[in-house]
């Protein structure tokens, strides 16, 4: 009985430190790379762009095997219910010349099996596909990767909304006990007759404001939690607390790399061109394909005189060459509006560029603006704070009015606003930088 009351007690206290551990570490805060780590692994677009990228492997595998020779098994059976009738001369057997006599030929049942073998030796069509289908893989892996760009971009967005929201609150709640603080002031001064009750509705307004404001903001953060988690591919009922410290130190200098879209509009530019040399080459070169066939021809008789049933073996092997000469005018119409979309392709990737030049200009130009206002607001609300601070004190004192108290919190508060406002430009604009310079990594 003593071990049992000795050991007990610490048995249970390491069951609960053991609880509490699995809890802290069940609501541990995440950071930004966790997150877009999470949602690489488990957003379901992302994952639908995958398999799709996976299909068009399968597809370029698919066009590499007709390259491969084909082999088929082939059998039919027939039985003539009347046999075909064919004219015969009647001066192979000595009648008179340009008359005719029918006759039918061949026997009731009539077998055939045979392997039959084909393999293109060359075609233009066919290593165009290849070309295609392999440029067709690299796009769709581009695409993928546009996709994932896209996604780290959201969750970013996202998980930066949750921190200004979240510091938001603090804000709301620091302002909500100052306020409170100021109110108790106010109650105690009323009840010595030193202050009215209008003074009093007028601080117990602004406490009203304050919870009415911070209810608003908790939905708000609770709505881009909810975002957020569906970007992640996380279930809804499933606890996701983000870290509340916002990460205020951005680069800003970025090299400026090739963006997805781009990229893409090279890859198109090489698939119009393969297009184009297959429709120049189908005019002047021919198409080439062998092929052969090896089995077994049977006939068979059932009449009453002379019953049989005989196989004869049979087989070929040959080359098809095929070679246009002239097709009305179709394929050079094509090449035509092939050049057309080869040109506008080319416009095409020159706007892309202009564009991305432009919106990186003006990025940087409202990185810059964005940078010095937050500077700007982080000093406008500490003298806010300080100037709240001494006109509570000579409020204090006698020395000055509820009414300068009032106006000196709502300064305060707009200061705190103002700083928030530039917070979401400044990682806003650096974020659309880092995007349009191809950096969202």
């Amino acid at each position: 009985m003593k071990l049992v009351s000795i050991y007990k007690p610490k048995t249970i206290l390491l069951i609960l430190l053991g609880i509490v551990t699995i809890k802290t570490q069940a609501q541990e805060a995440w950071n930004l790379s966790k997150c877009i780590d999470y949602a690489v692994e488990n957003n379901a677009k992302l994952k639908i762009d995958k398999n799709n990228s996976l299909i068009v492997e399968q597809k370029e595998k698919e066009v590499k095997s007709n390259l491969i020779p084909k082999l088929s098994l082939n059998g039919d059976y027939k039985y003539y219910i009347e046999l075909p009738t064919q004219l015969m001369p009647m001066s192979v057997f000595g009648g008179p010349q340009e008359q005719f006599k029918d006759a039918q030929f061949g026997v009731p049942h009539n077998i055939n099996a045979n392997l039959q073998v084909s393999m293109p030796l060359y075609s233009p069509e066919l290593y165009s596909g290849i070309k295609k289908t392999k440029l067709a893989s690299e796009v769709s892996e581009l695409q993928f990767q546009k996709t994932k760009e896209q996604l780290m971009y959201d969750v970013s967005y996202y998980f930066f909304n949750a921190q200004i929201l979240k510091s938001q609150i603090d804000f709301i709640n620091d302002n909500l006990k100052n306020t409170r603080q100021l109110l108790a002031n106010v109650e105690l001064l009323h009840q010595q007759l030193l202050l009215t009750q209008v003074d009093e509705d007028k601080v117990a307004l602004n406490v009203q404001q304050l919870l009415t404001k911070k209810e608003i903001v908790d939905s708000k953060y609770r709505q881009v939690i909810n975002g957020l988690k569906l970007q992640l591919g996380m279930a809804l009922s499933e606890t996701l607390e983000i870290e509340h410290s916002i990460d205020k130190n951005v680069d800003g200098n970025y090299s400026v790399q090739p963006t997805i879209d781009m990229k893409l509009a090279s890859k198109q530019y090489e698939m119009l061109n393969a297009d184009l040399s297959t429709l120049q080459k189908t005019r002047i070169t021919p198409s080439a394909f062998l092929y052969g066939s090896y089995g077994v021809m049977g006939y068979g008789f059932s009449g009453d005189n002379n019953e049989f049933l005989n196989f004869y073996n049979v087989g070929f092997a040959g080359v098809k060459v095929s070679y246009p000469i002239f097709n009305g005018m179709v394929t050079q119409k094509k090449v035509n509006q092939k050049k057309i979309e080869i040109e506008n392709n080319t416009i095409q990737q020159q706007l892309l560029k202009d564009k991305s030049k432009v919106e990186i200009d003006n990025a940087i130009l409202q990185i810059n603006v964005a940078q010095v206002t937050y500077v700007s607001t982080q000093t406008q609300i500490e003298l806010a704070q300080s100037i709240y601070n001494q006109v509570l004190l000579q409020n204090k004192q006698g020395l000055a009015s509820l009414t300068e108290v009032i106006l000196a919190d709502v300064v305060l508060r707009e200061a705190q606003q103002n700083n928030i406002t530039a917070i979401v430009e400044y990682l806003k604009t650096d974020l659309e930088l880092k995007k349009l310079t191809g950096n969202i990594k």
